[in-house]
Order: C-alpha cells, then sequence, then structure tokens
C-alpha cells in the first residue's frame, strides 16, 4: 500500500470579520497518496483557494492539522514551512508568476539553482524542450504568450521533482484551446513523475480529469467522488 504523502485532518480555518467571526473552512479531512490526483472544485467564495493554501503550508489552520511528506504542518514555523515546500512542493498559478527579470530558461533554472543543483541548466533546457520551448529559452516573459509562459510555470513547477504539484486555476487566464493543450500536458508531465497533483479549478472538465474530486460549498464539503 502506498504510503500518504499529504493528509488532512478535521482542517478547519477561521478568521474574524466586522461580523464576527467568519469560517472559512469547515472540519475536512483528506488524505492523498504518491501518485494520485486530486480536483478540488466550488463556488467562488467557497473555500477552494483557502484549502490549497492550507494543504501547502502557505497558511496554518484555526483547527486540525495538515501532513505533508511526513512533516505535521502545524509544529513548524514559516521558515521550516518554506524549506518543507521547497523540497518537495511545485506550484503552478493562473497568472504564471514568472519573473520578468530573467528568461524562460533562468526563470526554470531558479528553483534549482535554489537547491544547489550542479545540472540546473542543462535540466531546465531538457524540460522546456519537453514543453515545446526549446527555441525559446532566451525570451523573457513579456516576449511569450500566455501559453507559452504557463509551459514555462510547468517546466518550472517539475524542475525540483515535487512530491505534490498543486495547481490554482493552472487555464484560468488561457483561451479554451490553449488551455487544452496546458491540461494535457500538465497530466502528461504528472504522471511521467509519479507527482501526486492537487488542482483547484472552475472547469468541471478539466476537473473529472483527475482521479478525485472534492467539491466545496460555503466551507463545507458537500460531495467527494473517487
Amino acid at each position: 500500500m502506498s504510503a500518504s504523502i499529504l493528509s488532512a485532518r478535521n482542517l478547519s480555518k477561521v478568521v474574524s470579520s466586522a461580523e464576527g467571526e467568519l469560517t472559512i473552512l469547515h472540519d475536512l479531512s483528506l488524505e492523498l497518496n504518491k501518485g494520485d490526483s486530486l480536483a478540488i472544485v466550488g463556488s467562488s467564495g467557497s473555500g477552494k483557494s483557502t484549502l490549497l493554501g492550507l494543504l501547502a503550508g502557505l497558511d496554518l489552520p484555526s483547527r486540525g492539522s495538515v501532513s505533508l511528506a511526513g512533516k505535521d504542518l502545524s509544529n513548524l514555523d514559516e521558515d521550516q514551512r518554506a524549506r518543507v515546500r521547497a523540497e518537495h512542493v511545485g506550484f503552478v498559478f493562473q497568472s504564471f508568476q514568472l519573473l520578468d527579470s530573467l528568461n524562460a530558461l533562468e526563470n526554470v533554472m531558479l528553483p534549482l539553482e535554489l537547491h544547489g543543483r550542479k545540472d540546473a541548466r542543462e535540466r531546465a533546457r531538457n524540460l522546456l524542450e519537453r514543453v515545446g520551448l526549446g527555441q525559446r529559452l532566451s525570451h523573457s516573459p513579456r516576449q511569450l504568450s500566455g501559453g507559452e509562459q504557463q509551459r514555462v510555470a510547468l517546466a518550472r513547477a517539475f524542475a525540483a521533482e515535487p512530491a505534490v504539484l498543486f495547481a490554482d486555476e493552472p487555464t484560468g487566464n488561457l483561451d479554451s484551446h490553449t488551455g487544452e493543450r496546458i491540461t494535457e500536458l500538465m497530466f502528461e508531465l504528472n504522471q511521467e513523475r509519479h507527482t501526486t497533483l492537487v488542482l483547484v479549478t472552475h472547469d468541471e472538465r478539466l476537473a473529472l480529469r483527475c482521479q478525485r474530486l472534492i467539491r466545496l460549498e460555503g466551507g463545507h464539503l458537500v460531495t467527494s467522488e473517487a
């Protein structure tokens, strides 16, 4: 049996508001093994991005716990959680989050250099060729289309061989045709590298590509499908 790579136990998030305490996420539990894929769906304000942030250790829960790669994130400070993410996590965002001051190759090299990888340039070049950008290595993000920028972001996310890839609306800023191409590429890379995928999306077709799906409504888990 596969060992759990990511688990949440009785996870809740409460914030203060003008009206008093507001519960954004209510008592949610889940468990993912290596190679699993999970889609988190729901309308705006349902708690999807809050859940992703808690699972990735970008935020801490008000109650409950998250274990990522064997580490209880609730027991770690911000720097320690950042180290866990650097070692085990990749991210793909709707807004690409590339550094404008770096070209495509340098953007992908960056996480590898932070890991001290001596093969950073070669590995980054190979990944960019894998996503079809072998001729665009020296181009800055501003010289690339939205689809090309997201391919650079995918290459960067997979560069350090993460155990878990978190994708937050990865096709949200792309037209439908480009979004489909990015979706295919993301799932191909995910299967090739046996990464656990946690995907937040409004796109039901994209969500159904995952092995599992959970639906949130008002911070509550209303559907869990395998």
